[in-house]
């Protein structure tokens, strides 16, 4: 196992909407953590998708000339608002605009899902989600995007042996790989820890998030402070070579899922704070400490 004093140096993002509404205040809240990384998922309320041309030509301006690049666009395919019964056409066109739009962005992750059941025999439910992987993976192989599975929603949520039987029907293709969440296991029943051990050489990505709760209901915490093991889920990442970058979701200005946000959710502080804790939690793993 590599020496926590020599885990070696990242990239620090955060998921922008997670700071703010606004993009503005987005990169504020980046600008205040020192970080140079933006992940997307949406502007003022609205999916990067869904913003008008001459909406999302302000925001590559806006963030060009603050200096910040993208890794990671967060698409809404197949994900917890798109069971499996939604008309496939509907992520083929989401993919279709974000090729153009990741292109000038600089970016070529997409983040996805694997899409919720709706009532299918699991047989069934499993030859769709995995015939609609490998065709919008084929697509952003073409496109040069890459999907990150995130596990979440969906058929390939949280068993590692779905995820590499999906990679699998993807024909082991580039342009499938998979992001980790840390805390998404409490919601949805299971330990990231023990699942991250299966999936590691496969990741390509990593939400930073931590709570306590269980699948009724959750409150999310300052990351090393909650029951999802995020110190053990770096070591690991990194004991087994990962050099992605780490994204914050602190889940306390929005958590979308819920369909929540905070009344005052402007206020970036709490954005901010997250960051500077998670970077105390790297600096302590690195002298050898604790979490």
């Amino acid at each position: 196992m590599t020496p926590e004093s020599t885990l070696p140096p990242f990239e620090l993002c955060g998921i922008g909407d997670e700071a703010a509404p606004s993009l503005e205040r987005q990169l504020t809240a980046v600008r205040l953590l020192g970080w140079s990384r933006l992940e997307l998922r949406s502007v003022d309320g609205v999916p990067v998708s869904e913003l008008s041309a001459h909406a999302f030509a302000r925001v590559v301006d806006a963030i060009a000339e603050a200096g910040v690049t993208v890794p990671c666009v967060d698409s809404r395919i197949a994900n917890w608002a798109r069971p499996v019964s939604t008309p496939f056409a509907t992520d083929l066109s989401e993919l279709d605009v974000l090729a153009d739009r990741c292109a000038a962005l600089g970016t070529r992750f997409v983040r996805i899902m694997s899409y919720p059941n709706d009532g299918l025999p699991e047989p069934h439910w499993e030859r769709e989600v995995l015939s609609r992987i490998a065709r919008l993976t084929a697509r952003a192989e073409r496109a040069g995007l890459v999907l990150v599975h995130e596990n979440c929603a969906g058929w390939a949520a949280s068993e590692p042996q779905r995820m590499l039987r999906m990679l699998d029907a993807a024909h082991g293709s580039p342009a499938l790989r998979l992001l980790f969440d840390t805390g998404n296991g409490i919601a949805y029943g299971y330990r990231g820890a023990g699942l991250l051990r299966e999936i590691s050489p496969y990741v390509a990505h990593v939400h930073i998030k931590d709570g306590t709760g269980d699948t009724r209901r959750q409150h999310y915490t300052l990351p090393g402070e909650g029951d999802c093991e995020v110190a053990a889920c770096l070591r690991h990442l990194y004991a087994h070579g990962y050099t992605g970058g780490l994204s914050i979701e602190p889940h306390v200005n929005l958590r979308p899922h819920e369909g929540w946000s905070d009344p005052a959710g402007d206020h970036v502080e709490p954005f901010v704070a997250y960051g500077r804790r998670l970077e105390r939690l790297l600096a302590t793993l690195r002298t050898g400490g604790g979490a």
